[in-house]
């Protein structure tokens, strides 16, 4: 049975994105958003970066100015590698589903990250695609964003471009320096069409891994968390390595693995490699002179 409506998929195949509910079920998401409390309070005690993921680099990334008054962690990379609710939220669930009837039956998990903006917070993202981050032989590709609390224009929602998916790839390079988001002249094209995405606590934005979209700092007193999952079609194979290496790359959430390719035809612009904690930090790089 399908988890998402005939006008839902529509929209998704119009614009690039859908908003539904149920993602995840009651008892997962209450727990889901426990757990982060607790990694929030466990995170005054830090200093630094924290914590160390599959390919060495933290699993808890600290904003600037983060200090135990005032926490600022601002990511948790792959936090099903360490919570059983994360991972079956991801690969049981309600969203695994909602995955399939997008991209066809056969469905793989990429990797899984929580991305925050605690009250007060600086952080903002810049316009990019996820796809310049992860490219693939073809674009069914998927971003799902569950939030975890309601998101406003007032605490830092994702602001994304209508139909921007079918406009090819946009290049996150400013000459020879990986910036990890769009040229200020196409940020400004961005902003003029952006359409901000509002929600409540438990609803799932899906967008298309093309999909130009940012968003703005948090100026409330409201957190905004959103536990984000990204899934492809069984026969869409990463072209470069995963930007958030994982023991589940690749495991098959729904249907059958696949054993061939499909290409779509064209070039397809990759990444420069990055090390860092978080796509945050390339960013706050790629902004600074050469």
């Amino acid at each position: 049975m399908a988890a998402l409506a005939p006008a839902q998929i529509d929209a998704y195949r119009r614009d690039g994105f859908l908003v539904a509910s149920g993602a995840a079920r009651p008892a997962d998401f209450a727990a889901m958003r426990a757990e982060l409390d607790a990694w929030v309070e466990d995170s005054r005690a830090r200093t630094a970066n924290y914590g160390e993921t599959q390919m060495g680099t933290p699993r808890f990334d600290l904003e600037p100015g983060h200090d135990a008054a005032k926490p600022r962690l601002r990511r948790v990379n792959n936090p099903a590698e360490i919570s059983e609710t994360y991972r079956a939220v991801a690969f049981d669930g309600p969203l695994a589903d909602m995955a399939s009837d997008l991209l066809g039956p056969d469905v793989k998990f990429l990797h899984g990250k929580i991305n925050l903006k605690l009250p007060g917070t600086a952080t903002r993202v810049d316009y990019h695609q996820d796809f310049a981050y992860v490219p693939h032989t073809n674009d069914d590709v998927t971003t799902a964003l569950v939030m975890l609390d309601d998101m406003t224009e007032r605490n830092g929602c994702l602001m994304v471009v209508p139909g921007s998916h079918r406009e090819g790839q946009a290049s996150l390079w400013d000459g020879a320096r990986f910036t990890g988001a769009v040229s200020a002249a196409k940020a400004v094209d961005c902003a003029r069409r952006a359409v901000p995405i509002h929600g409540r606590a438990g609803d799932v934005c899906i967008m298309h891994a093309k999909l130009l979209h940012g968003s703005e700092p948090n100026a409330s007193a409201a957190p905004r968390r959103l536990y984000i999952c990204m899934y492809s079609a069984a026969d869409a194979f990463l072209l470069q390595r995963n930007s958030l290496p994982n023991r589940f790359e690749g495991a098959v959430v729904r249907g059958n693995a696949s054993r061939r390719a499909r290409l779509d035809p064209g070039r397809v612009e990759l990444p420069a490699p990055f090390d860092g904690a978080s796509f945050f930090q390339v960013q706050e790089d790629g902004a600074r002179p050469a």
